[in-house]
């Protein structure tokens, strides 16, 4: 699978640690930054630039996942949620990592850096990583919904206002 990164400089010392965690689980690992600490840089390109590249991987079919961390892991959720087709879940325990998968199809894991040791953040990933989405009708029926509202501003047959 492919795992496209990003993050911040709050995540930067985790992120070669997360990447070379990625790697030795056979994974192709795509960093898209920042390579140099800078405590004033912003995560929303980072992040954006990242979730970019897993729906562009999905679209070609390719078996792909994100993950976008910073201090709080927040901010890049939000802008990882922002690109069309991402559906980008902050994680913060197994459960979490767990249910996005599983109930929202979760192309996107975002984790506080600052909130969890590197061992936890390795078992959020491990878990974000390996859980598959069942593609049960209701679950696979509201991602569709989301996307829908995305590309369109209406969901049919449900008033939007």
């Amino acid at each position: 699978m492919r795992i496209h990164l990003a993050t911040d400089h709050a995540g930067l010392e985790l992120s070669a640690e997360i990447a070379a965690h990625c790697r030795n689980l056979g994974h192709d690992v795509v960093d898209h930054g920042p390579v140099a600490f800078d405590p004033l840089d912003d995560y929303p390109s980072f992040c954006i630039n990242a979730a970019l590249a897993v729906r562009r991987d999905e679209l070609a079919r390719i078996h792909t996942l994100g993950i976008v961390f910073g201090g709080s892991g927040n901010g890049e959720q939000m802008a990882a949620n922002k690109v069309e087709g991402i559906r980008a879940a902050l994680v913060w325990s197994k459960s979490t990592a767990a249910l996005a998968r599983e109930h929202n199809n979760a192309n996107v894991c975002a984790i506080g850096a600052r909130q969890h040791t590197a061992s936890e953040v390795m078992a959020l990933i491990d878990v974000f990583l390996t859980t598959p989405f069942p593609g049960e009708e209701r679950h696979s029926r509201r991602v569709a919904q989301l996307l829908e509202f995305e590309t369109t501003g209406d969901i049919a047959g449900f008033v939007i206002e």
